[in-house]
Order: C-alpha cells, then sequence, then structure tokens
C-alpha cells in the first residue's frame, strides 16, 4: 500500500470559503469533487487532502493534536496571512502557538476535526 491522501471533516456551511482559501493562498488544485467531499493537492505535493462535509455540531475538545500540517519560513505570518483572508470572507479564525516554531491556525466553525499547522522547515528534518 502506498499514501494517497488525508481526510478531514468541514462544517457544510463553511466548506467552499476553506477549498477557496486553500487553493487561492496556498495554491491547491482542485481534483474531483463530490456533493459531499473534495479531494485537493498542492503542486509538487504527492499526499492529496480530501475534505467531507460534516454537520457534526460538538466539535472534538482535543482536535489541535489533529493538523493539516505545512512548512514555512515564517509559520506564524504565514497563518495570520490565512487567518485576515479567513475574516474577511466572514470566517473567523485565530492562530496560536505550540511552541516559538510551531504555530496553529483554528477556524472552529469551520474545522470540525483538526486544526491548519505551520512549522519551520528544521522540525522536518528527519535525516532520513
Amino acid at each position: 500500500m502506498r499514501l494517497n491522501h488525508v481526510a478531514n471533516r468541514l462544517a457544510p456551511e463553511h466548506f467552499d470559503t476553506v477549498v477557496e482559501m486553500l487553493r487561492v493562498k496556498l495554491g491547491f488544485i482542485e481534483l474531483r469533487r463530490t456533493e459531499r467531499a473534495v479531494w485537493l493537492r498542492q503542486p509538487g505535493s504527492n499526499v492529496d487532502l480530501q475534505f467531507s462535509r460534516s454537520e457534526t455540531t460538538g466539535r472534538d475538545a482535543d482536535k489541535l493534536r489533529s493538523q493539516v500540517s505545512f512548512l514555512s519560513g515564517t509559520p506564524r505570518a504565514a497563518l495570520e496571512d490565512l487567518a485576515a483572508w479567513a475574516q474577511a470572507q466572514g470566517l473567523p479564525a485565530t492562530v496560536g502557538s505550540y511552541s516559538d516554531k510551531e504555530f496553529f491556525l483554528d477556524a472552529p466553525a469551520a474545522f470540525v476535526d483538526f486544526v491548519i499547522e505551520a512549522m519551520t522547515p528544521d522540525l522536518a528534518d528527519y535525516g532520513v
């Protein structure tokens, strides 16, 4: 078996906003869409993201430990840019931190079971 994609859940009312944010701000392309889900890929990546519409009203209290993670030389600034874009679209979003090298964006009204993380590239230097 070979890893193909990772799936997370979005609130239906913010589904298209989050997909558009990933397309406009991070260059993702839409691979496939159904009534319930979308598959996205960032050029240069070989693992796709799938987002499914979820009617779940209660959010996972531990969702900060479930991330869609990105590398950035300026992770806090990158996430603050996404948060500003989301807020301009009417989607409240905040940026927090795990450490001085790892930050997260949460949009609680949209992200059911995850946050978007950005971290410095040295944290992904696994020596493999």
